[in-house]
């Protein structure tokens, strides 16, 4: 699989999400620049976690105004597989790849811990490495993790199986309890209407080696690979 993970000033995750990506293909992504209007032709785009432009304005919104996203608008509606993590998935929001919002914390306080994890579309190109239902731990780290979307947004996204992860307990119930953020519907990940962009808050790659600490997030990339190849 070719990989390539896009930094942005301000992001803070590259190198983790490289190093998960390499663990899995062998391979090392090649970094991009926000900045090149262009880049080598690969099978993934990642958006990686981070403050990009220090958060200023809304999250995500300068990033999405960086020269290299309209390359990376162009290859999503054309197929190409592209996973936004946490900032990454504010900076989809924001250009549209992806439908809703990141907004404050119902908390005002930035979140950082592990959750639980429901997998509710394990069908995807980001998920077949899981079951349907089950439940994994991957850790959070944001203070804009709050997912909104109008009502008909919502039943969109319920009714095409495109809300990929939720926050939930240990029984896999979606209580407020569980949720980290305020999350509308515990929603911690969503596909757009053809499958290839996921945005997610949590970040799978900080649980993808043993070394860390769990493994659960690296079923994401090994998905992944498998589809690309």
């Amino acid at each position: 699989m070719k990989a390539a993970v896009l930094v942005f000033p301000g992001s803070n995750r590259e190198g983790d999400v490289a190093q998960a990506i390499e663990l899995v293909t062998g391979r090392r992504p090649q970094m991009v620049w926000h900045g090149d209007g262009d880049f080598e032709k690969t099978d993934l785009i990642v958006l990686p976690g981070g403050f990009s432009y220090g958060d200023y304005l809304r999250c995500g919104a300068m990033a999405a105004q960086s020269p290299v996203m309209r390359e990376v608008k162009e290859r999503a509606n054309k197929g190409a597989l592209v996973l936004g993590i946490c900032n990454g998935f504010q900076v989809l929001t924001e250009m549209g790849l992806l439908p809703g919002a990141l907004m404050r914390n119902a908390s005002l306080k930035f979140v950082c811990r592990d959750v639980l994890l429901k997998v509710e579309n394990a069908s995807s190109a980001f998920t077949r490495g899981y079951k349907a239902g089950q439940i994994v731990r991957i850790p959070v780290a944001h203070g804009d993790g709050n997912y909104f979307a109008d009502g008909e947004t919502l039943k969109r996204l319920e009714g095409e199986s495109r809300i990929a992860f939720r926050y939930v307990d240990a029984k896999g119930k979606p209580i407020d309890g569980a949720n980290p953020n305020g999350s509308l519907g515990n929603i911690a990940g969503i596909l757009n209407d053809k499958g290839n962009v996921l945005g997610m808050m949590p970040h799978p790659e900080r649980l993808s080696d043993p070394m860390l600490g769990g493994t659960d997030g690296r079923a994401v990339f090994e998905a992944l690979a498998k589809a690309a190849a």
